[in-house]
């Protein structure tokens, strides 16, 4: 019989999946864990229980939340629902509702980028929208704008029919009459503009496919049938923009419903001007990706270079500066991007975070010095268990963490340090689903989804429950009644009470009655954090693994960080290691953080078992980080 000790010193790579289990070589099992729920990584490689949700404010329904910033001082979060855009302040107050064009089932495919004080708003069936703030409380949606001079608008422009078809005007100037040589007019070709050899006439009213009416905004070159003609790009007909960024000074459109593979560029510093000119350094740029495959644009996105994420591949656009001459295109990879949604892409260190079109897989756009181009790392390689149809992201560069928001529910939480070449995965869930996150000031809010009632609410290291809500009084008392109780009506709930934890209990009538009289409380949600190690490597005298050994726990020492509660599962269930108290007995609980090692002893063996030897199972809501476990162990064939 031989007695082991085992130091596990971090847990940089995260939880691992079941593939990995006869991998006791793998750095990644040493440094991993079978299980990681509700708590997150730190970049040095301890874990920590998640903060609480603090409750923000009620939401519409399902949607998006999009981050705005207006300036160094006023931040804003929209919450993006069928129909409206509510507006929450940097107070965490609602400020304003805003009617929005989108219906609930079409705000999954929703793109935005903003510069400065601009948020752009596109969908591929509706007109783009800007978001414009006319004071510190007001804000209202407005169609783009292009550049118009001369009775001329600068905007993208194409001919969506065969170079034979002909257009004839019936006159120069005036209201005219289009006949057009095939079935070319639709109804919503109404007030859209065209070009009849470079001069532009908008449309007043359809006759019948091949005959339509025009008011002529620029007095037209001929009366003869020609083939030199254009149509705006985006319309009800044809669809509007997929996507946008700003990139070089120019304002980037990336594919449109009927034309999913092209891209266009504004002149360089006038965003709204997309005039192709003569092809001079700061004119417009426009050009489709042609490939071997199917490309439908689904993001662009400034970095390095313009990259542009498509169904099919990712592309880099080089230029430095972009001109319509020195512009370059190159495919770099063919993973492809989601098709029937938009999961933004996001900045980690120059590597842009995007999912995969099959939605099994994170990847990490990154340029290559040695190569001189883009790969596309599998940072889910190791947790394919993990990631099912992400539908939102967001990146916390204070924690070093990518929230993916899963279609299930879950949020992935993946804690990112290239440089100590970490990626840490963890899972967190609450009590109903989340549906959309955005992070605002180094602070993430959460739209989550309980029994049908939809709430924003944000991660505050402050708080140790979900949906949590604080109260206070002037003098303690066991009855708390209070508004603020509202969103957690009929639900049962968890109670700390002047910092120490109490039993469950229900909300009834907008009430709570305590054990025992209080002045401060926190009311919110449980969730349980959990922890569990990958099965004991033990290596035999002759090198490898030795599988089939009996093993037996003898002790485990964590090693914890300003903590107030340890419970852990031995296999007799989970039981609460004591804390000393201020009257210098012990309990369960510590009075205050305390940074110490705990040791927990076990009996029983187990031999070719999957169990983890111990778990931490806690659902107390009070603070917990684990920096290491030391774990001393017999074992025997």
């Amino acid at each position: 019989m031989a007695r082991l000790t085992i130091l596990k010193t971090n847990f940089t790579a995260g939880e691992i999946g079941r593939d990995l289990m006869g991998r006791g070589d793998l750095r990644a099992y040493t440094n991993g864990a079978a299980r990681l729920r509700n708590v997150l990584v730190t970049p040095t490689g301890g874990v920590s229980r998640r903060p609480g949700l603090r409750f923000v404010a009620s939401a519409a329904g399902d949607g998006r939340l999009i981050p705005f910033q207006f300036n160094t001082e006023q931040t804003y979060l929209l919450v993006v629902t069928g129909g409206a855009i509510a507006v929450i302040d940097e107070t965490e107050s609602p400020i304003a509702d805003i009617a929005a064009p989108w219906s609930a089932d079409e705000i999954a495919r929703l793109s935005w980028a903003q510069s400065a004080d601009t948020l752009l708003l596109v969908h591929p069936e509706h007109p783009p929208q800007r978001l414009v703030r006319l004071d510190a409380t007001s804000f209202e949606l407005r169609d783009w704008r292009f550049f118009e001079e001369g009775g001329r608008i600068e905007q993208p422009h194409h001919k969506f029919a065969d170079d034979d078809v002909t257009l004839q005007p019936s006159g120069t100037s005036g209201a005219i009459t289009l006949s057009a040589s095939a079935d070319l007019f639709e109804a919503g070709h109404v007030g859209v503009r065209f070009r009849l050899q470079n001069k532009e006439v908008e449309i007043t009213a359809v006759s019948s496919p091949t005959q339509a009416s025009a008011e002529t905004k620029q007095t037209l070159v001929s009366t003869g049938a020609a083939k030199d003609w254009t149509e705006a790009a985006f319309s009800p007909v044809r669809g509007h923009p997929l996507c946008c960024a700003f990139h070089q000074d120019r304002l980037v459109i990336g594919g449109s419903r009927d034309l999913p593979n092209r891209l266009w560029l504004s002149k360089s510093s006038d965003l709204f001007n997309f005039d192709l000119g003569t092809g001079e350094d700061d004119e417009a740029i426009e050009f489709a990706i042609l490939s071997d495959q199917v490309n439908g644009i689904r993001a662009v996105f400034s970095s390095r270079h313009l990259q542009v994420l498509t169904t099919g591949a990712e592309w880099m656009v080089t230029g430095e500066p972009l001109t319509p001459t020195n512009l370059e295109l190159r495919r770099q990879t063919r993973i492809g991007s989601p098709v029937d949604r938009n999961v933004p892409p996001c900045d980690v260190d120059g590597g842009t975070i995007f999912s995969s079109r099959d939605g099994a897989s994170l990847r990490e756009f990154l340029f290559t010095d040695v190569d001189q181009a883009y790969e596309a790392k599998d940072l889910s390689a190791l947790v394919r268990h993990l990631i099912d149809r992400p539908i939102d992201q967001a990146y916390d560069a204070r924690r070093r963490v990518v929230f993916v928001v899963m279609a299930a529910g879950g949020i992935a939480a993946v804690t990112q340090y290239r440089q100590e070449e970490v990626t840490a995965w963890s899972t967190l869930e609450t009590e109903g689903r989340f549906r959309s996150i955005a992070v605002l000031d180094d602070a993430p809010f959460v739209l989550v989804e309980r029994d049908g009632v939809y709430s924003v609410e944000r991660l505050d290291p402050t708080r140790n429950t979900d949906a949590s809500v604080a109260l206070v009084s002037a003098t303690p008392k066991r009855v708390w009644s209070d508004p603020a109780l509202a969103p957690l009506e009929g639900r049962v709930v968890s109670v700390l009470a002047d910092g120490a934890p109490q039993a469950a209990r229900p909300v009834t009538e907008g009430a709570l009655t305590l054990d025992e009289p209080a002045a401060l409380l926190e009311v919110g949600l449980a969730f349980r954090t959990e922890i569990a190690p990958l099965p004991v490597y033990v290596q035999s005298g002759g090198g490898g693994a030795a599988q089939g050994v009996a093993v037996r726990l003898v002790r485990a020492v964590f090693r914890l960080k300003d903590s107030r509660a340890l419970s852990v599962d031995v296999g007799r269930g989970p039981r609460p290691a004591p804390f000393a108290r201020r009257d210098g007995l012990t309990g369960p609980v510590a009075p205050d953080p305390v940074t110490v090692d705990k040791t927990v002893r076990a009996l029983g063996w187990t031999k070719g078992d999957s169990r983890p030897l111990w778990r931490v199972d806690q659902d107390a809501p009070l603070p917990l980080t684990v920096l290491s476990v030391m774990t001393e162990i017999s074992a025997h064939s």
